[in-house]
């Protein structure tokens, strides 16, 4: 596994290296200090007066809860969120009248005996690919607050080519969507919705967990195998992800090699042309999911 760091590279390469397993580590931007800082005024808000980054130590679980509950879809869906995002994109050289984008999630990585479930769910190790996303897909990680090592995520470069056996037959994009999505805030003290997981015990040494400053941007492709890595430090951590497909890819069905997804349905009708937030068609779309096809004609 290749990691480039502020490495000057064509965007139709990059996304080549992306998808051969490489990542790319960026330093703070505008753009991404921007997205960071107006991330970072919502989070505070919704908590005032206390720290967000030590809520856990004064407030009950079930009361952070509630607040992440409203904070979230308020994030998820602001205007400037996708703004940010539009102006990232371009910042990095990426081609916007055929870059796609979904919209941005705001993660939160709490002290693991306070919420790690539910709305705050700490993830397992795992493949984006497991969960019904496109081979093609690029994922977009950054800190809103100072990261460190205790409090990061982590990639198991040792299963970019090895199957790992998992629950992903049983995963359906657009069936979560209907009966699970909107459930989160319910589970506070276990997360018992079914979702893609390792059926087999893994080797997670080595690892690698990248660390970076607010603002700092990584970049990896959806086949990595990556997870949440459980926080033993004192201080939350929260984090902004979204994703990217290139049309070039979409229309060829490239990307990443598929050794062990086979989950259902698509995500390809969340994702935002970057120039005018216009959906994928959906005869497009029709390539990746047969309802979309049926309902097409």
């Amino acid at each position: 596994m290749n990691i480039y760091s502020d490495f000057s590279i064509d965007d139709r390469k990059r996304r080549e290296e992306l998808y051969a397993g490489s990542l790319f580590l960026y330093s703070p931007s505008p753009a991404a200090l921007s997205f960071c800082e107006f991330a970072g005024e919502m989070i505070e808000k919704a908590f005032a007066p206390h720290d967000p980054l030590t809520v856990h130590r004064v407030l009950p679980v079930e009361q952070c809860v509630e607040i992440l509950a409203d904070l979230k879809p308020m994030f998820i869906h602001h205007p400037r969120s996708k703004q940010l995002i539009q102006a990232l994109l371009a910042e990095r050289g990426f081609d916007l009248e055929k870059t796609y984008f979904d919209v941005p999630r705001l993660r939160t990585a709490y002290p693991s005996d306070y919420l790690a479930s539910g709305i705050a769910y700490a993830f397992h190790p795992h493949r984006d690919t497991w969960y019904s996303a496109p081979q093609c897909q690029i994922n977009w990680w950054m800190p809103v607050y100072q990261l460190n090592a205790q409090n990061c995520m982590a990639f198991h470069p040792q299963y970019w080519s090895q199957r790992v056996k998992n629950g992903s037959s049983h995963y359906n994009y657009d069936q979560w969507n209907r009966e699970n999505r909107h459930s989160a805030a319910q589970h506070i003290k276990a997360d018992t919705r079914e979702q893609p997981k390792p059926e087999e015990p893994l080797e997670l040494e080595p690892q690698v967990r990248l660390v970076c400053d607010v603002g700092g941007i990584f970049l990896f492709s959806a086949a990595h195998l990556h997870s949440t890595v459980p926080n033993t430090s004192d201080h939350a951590r929260y984090s902004i992800d979204f994703r990217t497909v290139h049309m070039d890819e979409v229309l060829a069905r490239s990307g990443a090699p598929n050794i062990d997804s086979a989950c259902t349905g698509t995500t390809m009708r969340d994702y935002l042309r970057a120039t005018d937030l216009s959906h994928i068609p959906e005869d497009v779309i029709s390539l990746y999911d047969e309802s979309a096809a049926v309902h097409s004609r």
